[in-house]
């Protein structure tokens, strides 16, 4: 009897041991307490993973065209344009007119990537431990709302260079004096180049998004000891 209970209590001093190990393995590891500063790390460097393994899909022939998350479709004023345009026979011109804003998208954003790293760089979390266990895109939103205004002024010129650059300033004078020619229409004459700055900014921060939402919910994604550590404080909220 005796000589049993030697054996079973051996046995369960192995797997509680087996457990606390398991315990020990799930918590981040090196440093203990993560601080503001560690956590606002990793979430700059989920936001730097954001442009470089997502955003760049942006820049290929199709980035903006060819995904339905980010492609720029018309605005509201152009969509009588299309319609107007398809009415006398001009489908193909319409579809090149909405081809070529995305080719724009996808040429500035090429030309522009510099730009987002460096606001990812220079971003500040005040509180970055609400902002990790906050929503699957609140990082991505955080520089959202503290980086667009500014963005938008850095890349709205380099829109502006695209538009001349693919042609795509031409071949929309075109399509509206094609347009305004028709008869019984009302004129019309869109800022497409601020039009397509934010449709294109609005599709960096989707993607970037798209990266977070894969650090915070695939264990995987997280491909430095930083991002581990970081991102498993939020993977029990």
């Amino acid at each position: 009897m005796k000589k049993s209970f030697v054996v079973l209590l051996t046995l369960f001093t192995l797997y509680s041991c087996a457990e606390l190990q398991s315990v020990v393995d799930s918590l981040p590891q090196g440093g203990g307490v993560l601080s503001n500063t560690d956590i606002a790390a990793g979430l700059r460097q989920a936001l730097d993973l954001g442009i470089d393994k997502q955003v760049t899909k942006l820049t290929k022939t199709d980035g903006f065209y060819g995904n339905d998350l980010v492609k720029i479709l018309l605005p509201a004023e152009l969509q009588k344009v299309d319609k107007g345009l398809r009415d006398i026979g001009l489908g193909s011109l319409a579809d090149e007119g909405l081809k070529v804003l995305n080719r724009a998208a996808e040429d500035a954003v090429k030309e522009a990537t510099p730009i987002f790293v460096n606001a990812v760089k220079d971003i500040t979390f005040a509180d970055a431990r609400n902002i990790l266990l906050g929503t699957d895109d609140a990082a991505t939103q955080y520089l959202n709302n503290k980086t667009h205004t500014s963005l938008y002024a850095k890349f709205h010129p380099v829109i502006n260079n695209s538009f001349s650059k693919v042609g795509a300033d031409q071949i929309w004078q075109n399509l509206i004096n094609r347009y305004n020619a028709i008869p019984f229409t009302s004129n019309v004459n869109p800022d497409l180049t601020d039009y397509v700055t934010e449709q294109a900014l609005k599709g960096v921060f989707t993607m970037i998004a798209v990266e977070e939402k894969e650090i915070r919910n695939k264990v995987g994604a997280r491909s430095t000891d930083l991002l581990r550590r970081v991102f498993a404080l939020q993977d029990s909220k």
